[in-house]
């Protein structure tokens, strides 16, 4: 049964901050709320809002770190727990989109065997996703990122 979760409306809040121009003072926000959290703490709060740390940071190293946490909490999370905020959860699906993320990041890197092999990852773990719109903006970006890794590639 789902119930409300102030940690992830919290997190939803920082995530519509961090899109509407304010990525600095989004960043504040989600390193005080990791710090809240703590390393142990509810592996889909780390989850998300690690995830979505990444997303507004600067530094190429930190948005690898925040990739790194996202990962590492989904691998301590259960269905059980993604179920409770929403019923249509399966961890399985949460890999496709860490591990594109990683892939991309490890890219700008200038890693490109790391970037692969998130990629490789990302691919085998695809057919976890819906034939919806996030599915196949997940597929579009595991297509793009394969085409910049390409030899000769963008």
């Amino acid at each position: 049964m789902e119930q409300p979760d102030p940690v992830m409306a919290e997190i939803a809040q920082v995530v519509e901050l961090g899109q509407a121009g304010g990525a600095a003072e989004a960043r504040k926000r989600f390193a005080l709320l990791w710090e809240r959290l703590g390393p142990r703490g509810d592996p889909l709060h780390r989850c998300a809002l690690a995830h979505h740390a990444a997303d507004v940071q600067e530094d190429l190293g930190e948005e690898l770190r925040w990739d790194l946490r996202a990962l590492a909490a989904a691998d301590e999370l259960t269905d059980d727990r993604a179920q409770q905020h929403h019923a249509s959860l399966a961890v399985a699906g949460f890999y496709p989109s860490l591990h594109l993320n990683l892939a991309d990041v490890h890219r700008r890197l200038g890693d490109p065997a790391r970037a692969r092999e998130h990629l490789d990852r990302a691919e085998e773990a695809v057919g976890a996703l819906g034939d919806d719109g996030y599915g196949r903006m997940i597929r579009q970006g595991i297509a793009r990122c394969a085409a910049r890794l390409a030899p000769g590639g963008p």
